[in-house]
């Protein structure tokens, strides 16, 4: 599966990952920056899904928006 989504899919799954997960956003930004230090985003995907019992669709589009955060607001 790829790490990027289609804008739409990628909202959509975003919008769904406090109920699907139980954890906010911030949350989860808070564990990627607490992991492993990564240089790629689909090792940070492979370890979040795997760390933490995610589908690797949710785990990519977590860690998509995580990079969007850190773009946006270093």
């Amino acid at each position: 599966m790829p790490l990027n989504h289609s804008p739409e899919t990628h909202s959509k799954l975003i919008a769904r990952v406090p109920d699907i997960t139980g954890r906010a956003l911030p949350e989860w930004f808070q564990a990627i920056d607490n992991g492993p230090s990564f240089l790629r985003c689909d090792e940070r995907a492979n370890w979040l899904a795997a760390e933490h019992g995610l589908t690797h669709g949710y785990a990519a589009a977590i860690v998509h928006e995580h990079e969007r955060h850190r773009r946006h607001h270093f």
